[in-house]
């Protein structure tokens, strides 16, 4: 029995979080696992309700999960960072989620923005490091509100938090047996202390994986190569904030937010896996948005707890609904409501 913790969240979240749980269904009857699916609260709502974001007590509670689905976070009537700090990095950095995997994958079907590449070209993943560097809310104010106001923000880079995401990165591409090549994205022309301590590490525990090449690229000349050259990478390391904006370039190739899901995993814990576009308010309660991300979400979800058949076969029927159903990826001009995607993929997962 594999416990799920839903949080459907804000916006469309609850309109996608439906149509992946349709599907999570659909693969539990298929390939005979049984699952138990509990649902939060927690988002935008429940905050001008309550005044509550994430309580300790509710944290604790999701550390008792085998994984957690969530929607999306992010409410208009809600001050910028209240949620995504009050909830959403408060799961990460409270359940120790230090890694975002985000796949960039280019299905058969799927419009590509850049000429002549297709899904033999565009195949990677990139793994950031998701709970140090800038994210970590070091600094402070001096002087705020006047002139003279001085903002620090400083990026936290440990050794030990360097290292692990570095050696889940050697290891996920050795398992991931394609190129084996990984690549280190960094600045350490410019920002040398902290990129020192990343290319000392990498270069440190590469010797231990004589089987992965091993390459180096700085991260602006990373998003040029992700438009020019996409087929030479295989699986990317790189610290939180140059993480976060090049997976979203990475979801642009790969066709859009419509079809990108990324994970929030601890290895030896509770990880936790959902669709990057967002809470989409502007489509809300609409049946126009599309749920694809959410489903690959689930995807990830069955492939990380070892449902690796029941993962193939969600996979496949998105793979099906990109190549033969759908007009395109972005909302309101699929050609099909969120609920008949979601109907069409459970209808190719259970036929295989």
């Amino acid at each position: 029995m594999y416990r799920i913790a839903v949080i459907p969240g804000d916006g469309t979240g609850p309109e996608v979080v439906r149509e992946g749980v349709k599907v999570l269904e659909a693969a539990a009857e298929v390939c005979g696992f049984d699952y138990q699916a509990d649902f939060f609260d927690f988002g935008g709502e429940r905050y001008l309700r309550t005044g509550l974001t994430l309580t300790d007590e509710e944290l604790e509670q999701l550390r008792s999960y085998d994984a957690i689905f969530l929607g999306a976070i992010g409410h208009p009537d809600v001050r910028p960072g209240i949620l995504e700090q009050g909830i959403l990095l408060k799961i990460r950095f409270g359940l120790d989620q230090y890694i975002n995997l985000r796949p960039v994958r280019l299905y058969p079907g799927v419009d590509c923005p850049l000429k002549d590449k297709g899904p033999e070209d565009i195949d990677f993943v990139v793994v950031r490091e998701n709970t140090e560097g800038l994210y970590a809310g070091s600094g402070g104010f001096l002087r705020k509100g006047t002139p003279h106001e001085v903002a620090i923000q400083e990026s936290v880079n440990t050794r030990m938090g360097v290292e692990r995401c570095v050696r889940y990165a050697f290891e996920f591409c050795r398992k991931r047996n394609k190129k084996k090549k990984l690549t280190l994205c960094g600045k350490t022309n410019v920002l040398t202390y902290a990129w020192d301590l990343w290319e000392r590490t990498f270069y440190e525990v590469a010797d231990e994986y004589p089987d992965v090449e091993t390459d180096y690229a700085h991260v602006d000349a990373i998003c040029m190569w992700f438009v020019k050259n996409p087929e030479w990478f295989d699986v990317v390391v790189t610290d939180n904030m140059f993480g976060d904006i090049i997976t979203d370039l990475g979801a642009i190739i790969q066709g859009g937010m419509g079809i990108a899901a990324g994970g929030n995993i601890n290895p030896q814990g509770t990880s936790m896996f959902e669709p990057i576009g967002g809470s989409a308010p502007k489509y809300t309660g609409k049946g126009v948005i599309n749920p694809l991300a959410a489903i690959c979400a689930v995807q990830m979800m069955l492939s990380h707890l070892g449902l690796e058949e029941a993962a193939e076969r969600v996979e496949r029927a998105v793979m099906k609904v990109c190549a033969h159903d759908i007009k395109s990826l972005s909302a309101g001009k699929m050609g099909m409501s969120t609920s008949e995607v979601g109907d069409r993929v459970v209808e190719y997962v259970r036929e295989g």
